[in-house]
């Protein structure tokens, strides 16, 4: 298996060159854009990597399935839905227009920017600090790893040039949809953003969806069944922004990507996947991460459908 890794990665590294790494948060910029990098964790403990995949890089997008998962253990499913919604949408991931035209009552789905502010505003806390470590103490259970922890520069850079969300929020404050200050929910959401991981922290993750809430590691529980297949179903019809319908016919697998290059894959029953390249295309996907679960699926029959 770790042969087959090192020659998916060698085949699929030429497409960082056809990609561009995010510079609307200046810190993204800095990555090295020829990255490529992957790692599966079966359900039966065993791990295979290669390529990158110890390079550490923050998971952005990756950690709405985080803040997806906590909001539905604290509210139930009623109430998280019906303050955002479940439908895919045709616009980017920060698009502002959906918003106000088609229901300002309620995001899209919870992994567009929009949905994943209001999601973060459903996580029970007494204060913003209290809300952000719940989550940073959940990333480390589902992830096995105590020692993650959030990049303080890419903090720093999202929350200096996070305009687009500022006004998702306060638009989104007005209609009602968060009740709380918008500059507190907001400085959770930079802050998720920017925690920092490993292509295998991120299989680890898919890895736990895969076996419906259940660590293959420890055999303990961390979700109930019924919220893990919420959350794997939304990330097939939404987890790769307006990308999601074209990755669900070339991989067909429950995948959430991520700005900072991650893409995490829980196939359900057999594994977790974690890729990484920083080289996005024009939909903000890794360009190189799709193309490598692209072959892996085609190798290892992972596609679900």
């Amino acid at each position: 298996m770790n042969k087959l890794l090192e020659a998916v990665i060698e085949n699929n590294r030429r497409w960082t060159k056809d990609g561009k790494v995010a510079t609307y948060i200046p810190e993204l910029g800095k990555a090295d854009q020829d990255a490529a990098g992957v790692c599966i964790i079966t359900l039966d403990g065993e791990e295979y990597n290669g390529g990158d995949y110890k390079t550490k890089f923050t998971i952005q997008s990756i950690s709405k399935i985080i803040t997806l998962m906590l909001a539905l253990l604290d509210n139930g499913r009623e109430r998280v839905f019906s303050k955002v919604g479940v439908e895919p949408t045709a616009d980017a991931f920060n698009s502002i227009i959906n918003l106000e035209t088609k229901n300002p009552q309620r995001p899209l789905n919870p992994m567009i920017n929009a949905g994943a502010i209001a999601t973060v505003s459903l996580v029970a806390g007494e204060n913003s600090e209290e809300v952000f470590n719940r989550i940073l103490n959940f990333t480390r259970k589902i992830t096995g790893n105590p020692d993650i922890n959030i990049n303080g520069d890419v903090y720093k850079s999202e929350k200096e040039t996070g305009d687009r969300n500022r006004a998702l929020a306060y638009f989104m404050k007005s209609t009602g949809v968060i009740e709380q200050d918008p500059e507190e929910v907001l400085d959770v959401y930079f802050k998720q953003c920017s925690i920092e991981a490993t292509c295998r922290d991120i299989a680890r993750i898919g890895a736990m969806l895969a076996n419906d809430g259940v660590l293959p590691w420890s055999g303990e529980r961390a979700l109930p069944r019924n919220i893990a297949r919420i959350v794997k179903t939304i990330m097939v019809t939404c987890g790769l922004y307006d990308a999601s319908g074209q990755f669900a016919v070339e991989v067909g697998v429950p995948a959430k990507s991520g700005v900072g290059g991650g893409i995490v894959a829980a196939i359900p029953g057999r594994m977790g996947i974690g890729v990484y390249g920083p080289a996005l295309d024009a939909r903000g996907n890794s360009i190189a991460g799709i193309k490598i679960l692209e072959e892996l699926s085609r190798e290892l029959d992972l596609n679900i459908f």
